[in-house]
């Protein structure tokens, strides 16, 4: 059977299957078989007494199949995968202890005088959050939980409430270490560390167009979010200003202490190798100089007293710091692999649990518990989609697309914008996983294929053509970030619903979307006409 008619077949089955409800990875599984069938052996269609007589099916273990099962084993094996279940793990702890709402607290009052602040303080937060797990439901939840009612009982607009909190906690698809990135890693042969470096300036550049967004539209119109009472416990500037300044010297004595009693203990216990990173003489000199320094400042000028009462007022802000610095520390500071980041994140989390006294066996049950049908619905996913990808590849599909979309003679921004759009479509009634399996294995060879000099105003590809892919990439992962909150099957507006008060039905919550999908697709334009953008810190 030719691989057009395979390639109908495949899209109205697909669209078909997920219409009556089946899962995405019984549905890939499902159609990976019939693809396989009709390629190798169709007499099986019509004559399924021959099986066993055919190319598929004369001799197990050889041929087609064997080519399915190793690229299904060789990329459930894959070591990275494993910090998968650690990431939704830590997720889940933080969602469950208290630590989430400290940091909530400590935001609210730097912020809680300024219009808009609660709704900025959100999305500090789902940056926060972000950075520690790269999960996406567990933080809209949460935030659901923390932020909505405390938004609606001030006055703010609930669509503004609503849209803050649901693209603010999508995030994680953008800001390491994100998920996505690691899958999309896994199955383009991409550099995780690379996707992750480049991922860092587009998903803070998101990030901050939307609190601009809310910062700019609470001014224009402050009935949108009006401000909370005056109360005798709020601070003023220069406290704030004295506050701050004495927190960042306490963060700033204790990282640089870190390095110092590191080096210091390496040396004196010799083990310092030629392989072993640590501070010269004169790093050490000028390091020491600097905490002395910052010591002086907080003993003399802002006084013990007053170093204290900015550590009550700020320590909500720490956990999560440390647990962003082990996590992002590790991997860009190139210490550990993506793995070993996500156990020793997680094994910060649960060291935090247990010293705030929130840790009980209850807790851990219902955070593994979770972490286990959340990783076993990504791992079903996971065998199904590969395994439709693979057949399909087998049969030919990738060369019989490329040549389908090189065919309309398109321009290269005009097979980017096609490709776009198939994502955005996609997005809207598919789950990331399933994309990600399914078609970068068709697109990104024909992106590898395109002129690189017309990539981007200003070609920046061009000195660094390995760099294709990572930029892809990313662009992915802000198509995704649309598709979290697009209808009619937006799992952000879900997981929201979830934890709403009774009155916010789902198209009031769908209706709060719009001004930040329209965010997300200018961040995207700006990603592809400026690819630099991605390219800071390779």
């Amino acid at each position: 059977m030719d691989i057009g008619t395979i390639s109908l077949v495949l899209l109205l089955g697909m669209l078909a299957l997920l219409a009556i409800g089946m899962p995405l990875g019984f549905a890939s599984g499902f159609l990976a078989v019939l693809v396989m069938v009709m390629k190798f052996e169709p007499q099986l269609l019509w004559a399924p007494w021959t099986f066993g007589d055919g190319l598929l099916t004369g001799n197990f273990g050889t041929g087609p199949l064997n080519i399915l099962a190793q690229r299904m084993y060789g990329l459930t094996t894959d070591y990275v995968l494993i910090s998968v279940p650690l990431f939704i793990l830590m997720a889940t702890l933080l969602e469950r202890s208290g630590i989430a709402r400290d940091m909530y607290s400590s935001l609210s009052v730097w912020l809680n005088r300024t219009r808009g602040g609660i709704a900025i303080v959100t999305s500090l937060m789902a940056v926060v959050m972000a950075a520690m797990s790269g999960i996406i439901g567990g933080e809209v939840v949460l935030l659901g939980l923390i932020a909505l009612p405390q938004m609606l009982r001030l006055g703010y607009d609930q669509n503004l409430a609503i849209g803050t909190i649901c693209a603010s906690g999508s995030l994680g698809t953008m800001i390491p270490p994100s998920i996505v990135l690691i899958f999309y890693g896994l199955i383009t042969e991409t550099s995780i560390h690379a996707l992750f470096k480049g991922a860092f300036v587009p998903g803070f550049i998101l990030a901050s167009c939307y609190i601009t967004y809310i910062i700019i539209r609470t001014q224009i119109n402050p009935s949108l979010a009006p401000l909370p009472e005056p109360s005798e416990d709020d601070m003023t500037g220069s406290q704030k200003l004295t506050y701050g300044s004495a927190l960042l010297a306490m963060i700033a004595v204790v990282v640089l202490s870190v390095g110092i009693g590191r080096t210091v203990f390496l040396i004196a216990m010799e083990r310092v190798t030629e392989q072993t990173s640590i501070l010269s003489s004169g790093q050490l000199t000028t390091r020491g100089i600097i905490v002395v320094a910052l010591l002086a400042f907080l003993l003399l000028y802002i006084r013990p007293k007053r170093a204290i009462e900015a550590w009550h007022v700020g320590k909500g802000l720490l956990a999560p710091m440390l647990v962003v610095g082990v996590v992002l520390g590790s991997i860009y500071g190139g210490v550990t692999g993506i793995t070993e980041a996500a156990g020793m994140g997680t094994i910060a989390v649960l060291i935090m649990i247990l010293l705030r006294g929130e840790f009980s066996l209850t807790l851990l049950r219902e955070a593994l518990m979770r972490t286990f049908k959340s990783t076993g619905t990504i791992i079903w996913v996971t065998f199904g989609a590969t395994a439709l990808a693979g057949a399909y590849t087998i049969a030919g599909g990738p060369t019989y697309v490329a040549n389908l979309i090189v065919g309309y003679d398109l321009p290269t921004l005009g097979v980017l914008f096609v490709m776009m759009i198939i994502f955005l479509f996609l997005g809207a009634f598919m789950d990331w996983v399933g994309i990600v399996l399914l078609v970068m294995p068709v697109f990104l060879p024909i992106v590898l294929k395109l002129p690189i000099e017309e990539i981007g105003v200003f070609s920046p590809l061009v000195e660094d053509p390995r760099f294709l892919s990572v930029w892809f990439g990313i662009l992915f992962c802000v198509n995704m970030q649309v598709s979290f909150l697009s209808p009619p099957f937006g799992p952000a507006a879900f997981y929201l619903k979830s934890v709403a008060p009774p009155h916010i039905s789902l198209p009031d919550i769908f209706r709060g979307f719009l001004p930040f999908i329209a965010i997300q697709l200018f961040v995207l334009m700006l990603i592809l006409f400026f690819p630099e953008l991605t390219m800071f810190f390779r």
